[in-house]
């Protein structure tokens, strides 16, 4: 194998230690990667129909009044953390011909993002204690249709390690449970680029 064809991977590189996964690889994640376009296309309207919104509180609650710096810092600290566990996965399915760390990073990353659910739930309730609800105004709106259809991705994914966690036990690291933990890979790190989109942008922004 030449060593062009061990870095052109649009995934993680798999190369030396599985040859035939890696040549597989190639145009499976890359067509996963154009699916993931077509997903941050649907985020970048829902940011703009946000951006939008900003003005349309109708005498409602407003950023200032309903966010939350210590909380929403939380959620991202959880939601990096778990992109971090996903990456030792990553290296273990790579390295490690046992499927037990493998399956701990998976298990620990699936933890990770249930608390980040968990948060954010709570974040919810409490928004509609104050009744800053979707009804009440344009902004409101747009900023659950947002966090919502992020929540469901990240909810999702979860869903999906869950999978993987029982395929690796049933079916070990064959070939193609290695391809779908790569595009779940792409996948959960997508969700945490989002996030962070949405904290620097819809969080802090409407704190500045």
């Amino acid at each position: 194998m030449s060593k062009l064809s061990l870095h052109r991977h649009p995934g993680l590189n798999l190369g030396h230690t599985d040859p035939q996964a890696h040549r597989e690889a190639e145009e499976t994640v890359f067509g996963f990667w154009v699916f993931l376009m077509s997903d941050l296309v649907l985020f970048a309207l829902l940011f703009a129909t946000y951006a939008t919104m900003l003005g349309a509180t109708d005498g409602g609650p407003g950023p200032k009044d309903v966010f939350e710096i210590g909380g929403a810092a939380l959620e991202t600290g959880v939601l990096l953390l778990s992109s971090l566990t996903f990456g030792m996965a990553s290296i273990a399915m790579k390295y490690d011909e046992a499927r037990g760390r493998l399956t701990l990073w998976l298990a620990a990353t699936l933890g990770l993002g249930l608390l980040f659910l968990g948060l954010e739930l709570r974040d919810f309730a409490t928004m509609a204690s104050q009744g800053a609800v979707p009804s009440r105004s344009g902004w409101l709106s747009a900023l659950y249709a947002l966090l919502s259809t992020h929540g469901l991705h990240v909810a999702a994914g979860c869903v999906w390690i869950a999978v993987m966690i029982v395929q690796i036990q049933v079916f070990g690291l064959r070939q193609e449970v290695k391809l779908r933990i790569l595009r779940l890979g792409l996948f959960w790190h997508l969700l945490d680029i989002v996030w962070i989109g949405i904290f620097s942008v819809v969080t802090l922004g409407g704190l500045a």
